[in-house]
């Protein structure tokens, strides 16, 4: 039976690095949201905070405070004894929670165009543009952070505050389910299409066209991640 890795060897390779650049406690969190998302701590694991302090390199203080950050965001799950785990949602609680970003980002969408300025709305064009011309050279990382920049600039794009702190707190709780959807290169071709209708929609200041793209674009992301999910309890 292979021997599971210690958290060292999984940050090893992983190449994980804690370089101070904001805080010591973003960073720490950056460099934990990228294990999750990439599963080197798949759903579920259990999280012994002094020993991935230590593989870090870190104290235990910034690994907590970032433990704190990645639970805000949904990432981080504790027990009733306050033991910290990798967070595991069931697909009828992300399909739920999808289908209200969703409707936030249709939302979003519609306001766009007609609250957002010329320059504000080539941006958006400007990241659907690197995502059409990257996708085959672009790691899945990186691509998805681009994903979500798209995404998070069309609800800024809306001039709404209080749509964009809402959107900020679901997104948030969607990070790794968004992640799987984004890095099936088998849909792929499919979620460039989708990027590129909406951002043509943005341009023309279609309202309704851009709220109906972006609905179909997150009802997608529903199917993907189901299917993803079925592929891995068969195996």
């Amino acid at each position: 039976m292979r021997k599971n890795p210690s958290l060292s060897e999984i940050i090893a390779e992983s190449d994980v690095q804690v370089a101070p650049r904001k805080s010591l406690r973003e960073d720490t969190a950056d460099a934990l949201r990228e294990l999750i998302l990439l599963e080197k701590l798949p759903p579920g694991t259990s999280i012994p905070e002094r020993d991935l302090a230590e593989a870090m390199g870190i104290s235990r203080t910034p690994m907590r405070e970032a433990m704190r950050m990645l639970e805000s965001e949904g990432l981080i799950e504790y027990s009733r004894t306050r033991r910290p785990f990798i967070a595991n949602p069931s697909l009828e609680t992300i399909r739920q929670n999808i289908q209200v970003l969703g409707t936030l980002e249709a939302l979003a969408g519609e306001l766009a165009c007609t609250q957002a300025s010329d320059a504000t709305l080539k941006k958006i064009a400007d990241l659907n543009h690197f995502m059409q011309e990257k996708s085959d050279t672009a790691d899945a990382l990186t691509f998805f952070e681009v994903d979500m920049q798209f995404h998070r600039a069309i609800v800024a794009a809306s001039n709404n505050t209080p749509l964009v702190e809402t959107h900020r707190h679901y997104n948030a709780r969607l990070f790794r389910a968004r992640f799987v959807s984004s890095r099936m290169h088998v849909q792929r071709e499919n979620t460039l299409n989708q990027h590129q209708r909406i951002t043509d929609a943005l341009l023309s200041r279609n309202a309704g066209q851009a709220a109906m793209e972006l609905r179909a674009h997150l009802e997608t992301a529903i199917i993907n991640i189901a299917s993803t999910i079925e592929e891995e309890d068969a195996k």
